[in-house]
Parts: structure tokens; sequence; C-alpha cells
């Protein structure tokens, strides 16, 4: 059972993240936002399977790695349902559709981010508690580990307001291509977690 929720799991981020990187050329706005919050379900089911296969000598590890993929959901959850909801259907005033439309890098924005920057804690220590058994699960570890190096600039560009000017057209492509170089990288992540847990 713990296999096969964790497989479904690392099938559902991968599958996400592959949407979410279509649906940002599109561009199709709705189903980003949509697909955004079905990755953090993926992924909490994706940590918990390496939680409850790591070794005693790695449970903190494995357990700071579950902490910051609930806080990363929580506040993905927060910004999208948002979006999809609020700030969609809602006839809001300026100062308010300042704040809440994610695309416009006020504080939702800034608050995805963070999550995400919560999510790059994860797997950083997600990573510690893998023990690799072959060629894939080597990559795997790396890759998560080095993924753990997106919570500062998550965490710290915010601070700088670098985002403030989200609006202009340059600013949207170069934030497009961010992210798609961030799917590029993360959807290895998800095929390779689920060729681990398939193969035991």
């Amino acid at each position: 059972m713990n296999r096969r929720i964790a497989s479904v799991g690392a099938l559902t981020v991968t599958i996400s993240v592959i949407l979410f990187a279509v649906c940002m050329l599109i561009p199709f706005l709705f189903g980003s936002y949509f697909v955004c919050m079905i990755l953090p379900i993926g992924y909490i089911m994706m940590c918990a399977g390496f939680y409850s296969e790591s070794h005693e000598k790695h449970r903190a590890a494995a357990m700071a790695g579950m902490v910051f993929a609930a806080v990363y959901a929580a506040l993905i959850f927060l910004v999208y349902f948002a979006q999809m909801t609020t700030v969609r259907l809602d006839a809001l005033d300026g100062q308010a559709m300042r704040i809440l439309d994610y695309s416009r890098g006020g504080l939702f924005f800034h608050y995805d981010l963070l999550g995400y920057g919560m999510m790059a804690l994860s797997t950083f220590f997600v990573g510690l508690t893998i023990v690799p058994q072959g060629r894939a699960d080597r990559w795997l570890k790396c890759l998560m580990l080095a993924h753990g190096v997106f919570f500062f600039p998550c965490f710290i560009m915010p601070m700088t307001g670098v985002f403030g000017s989200m609006s202009s057209g340059e600013s949207s492509m170069g934030g497009v291509a961010a992210l798609e170089f961030w799917c590029a990288y993360f959807i290895p992540i998800g095929i390779l977690s689920l060729v681990h847990f398939r193969k035991g």
C-alpha cells in the first residue's frame, strides 16, 4: 500500500508538471492554476512514500521533508484557490486586485514563491533520506538535493522588489521562461520517483 500510494503521487506530480508547462505555453491560466492545486496532493503522497521507507537514522530528515511539504501545500492552495474563486469571480477594486491577483506580482505572488521555496527545502531533506540502489536512484538523489538551492531565490527575491514590474510583457515572458526551466528540471524528479517506487 505504501508504494502504491507513493507511485500514484509520483505519477500525479509528473503529469501535473507536464500539464502546467503546456498551460503556460498556450497560455491557459485557468488550467495552470488548477493543476497547481493537484501538484501538492501528488507531492505529499510521494513524500509520504519516501518517509515510509526511510531508515531510522534518516527519520528526522524525512520528517522535515514531510513538514515542509505540508507548508508548501498550504501556501499553494491558499494562492491558487483564491485565483480560481475570488480573483476570477468577484469584482475586486484596484488595491484588492493588486494584493490578490497572482499575475500582478503582489502579496499572493510572493506567497507562491515562498511556497515553492518550502517545496525546495522539502526535496532537499527528502533527498537526504534516499539510499541509492542504482543509477536512477543516484540521479534522483542528486536532483532532489540540488533542487534545494531554489529555496534561496524563492525566499530572498520577493524582499528585493524585483517583481514590482511584472505587468510588462518582457517580465511576463521572462517569468514563463523561468517556469518552463523549472518544469524541465522537476519532471525527471517525478519520473525517477515513479521508477523508484515501482521497482521496490
